[in-house]
Parts: structure tokens; sequence; C-alpha cells
């Protein structure tokens, strides 16, 4: 049987099956998933929990729709700071952490040092309710932001090919 070792944790083909039919649908049954992957509801119950355990498996979540609960306006933004060492970027860091428009927050090289996704309501309550807050945290030197007009691909599926390899 091919087995990977990620984190000390032996990963075997039923284990990469049951990550990628939990990929697809979180909310499966035990008794799903081992009919979906052939391993018995306990068997499936013990390598989830050990899945977890290893910290493989990082939480289970419902993925909302932000258009359909009202926020339909997606930006993608590009923040410099005025002064590049530890302090500024914890600074950064700590207060974006408070913003709950920003779905994720990448410290990156480059021309920008973070890039953001911005969720919001409306193109107003973008502009009024987080780029001027995001303007004013004092370590900021610039913002540039891009408004997302469709999304081509969004998935949070990963791809496991590497695993089995």
């Amino acid at each position: 049987m091919n087995k990977t070792v990620i984190d000390d944790s032996l990963l075997d083909k039923f284990d990469i099956a049951l990550l990628a039919a939990l990929q697809q649908d979180a909310s499966a049954t035990h008794q799903q998933l081992g009919e979906a992957v052939h391993l018995s509801p306990s068997q499936v119950s013990r390598r989830v929990a050990r899945l977890q355990a290893s910290g493989i498996i990082r939480r289970t979540v419902a993925l909302l729709d932000p258009a359909r609960i009202g926020l339909g306006v997606r930006a993608i933004c590009y923040v410099t700071l005025a002064r590049h060492g530890d302090v500024e970027g914890i600074a950064f860091e700590r207060e974006i952490a408070g913003f709950a428009e920003v779905l994720e927050c990448f410290a990156v090289t480059g021309e920008s040092d973070y890039i953001l996704q911005i969720v919001a309501a409306s193109l107003q309550d973008l502009s009024e309710s987080v780029l001027r807050r995001l303007a004013r945290i004092k370590v900021v030197h610039s913002v540039r932001s891009n408004i997302v007009l469709q999304s081509i691909k969004s998935s949070t599926v990963l791809p496991l090919a590497q695993i089995e390899r």
C-alpha cells in the first residue's frame, strides 16, 4: 500500500480518498463517507479523528455565498507600509485582524507588502468603512484596490495528487 508521511502521520490511499470526499462535502455522515471510500463508519471515524488530531484537517466550516448574504462587492487590495520592520508589520497585522471584511491577508514580496481580499455590501461601504479605515492605520503608506468584476474560479479544494507520489 502506498503511504506518504506528512508531519509524522502516515497517509494511505484511504486517507487521501477520505480527504478528497471531505473537501467535497464535510457534512457527509461517516456512513456516507465510508460508502464513498470503501471503509466502515467506525474506520472513517477513527481516521477523521486522527486527521484532525494531526492538524491535517484544521476545521470544518460552512461555506457561505457572499452575494446571497448581501456582500456582493469583492476587492483585492495591495498595501504598502511606510517602513519595513518587525514592529510595523506586527502593528499592521494586529490592526487588520480586527477587520471582519478582510477574508484573507497575505504578507508578500514584490511591490506591495500585503495583499488583502475584502468583501463589502456596496462600493460605498467598501470605500467608507474598509478602505478609509485601512488607510488610517498609522503604518500604512499606500493602498491600491482592484474591484472584482467576475469570479472565474474560486475553490477551497486543495489538490491531493502530490500526496500520492
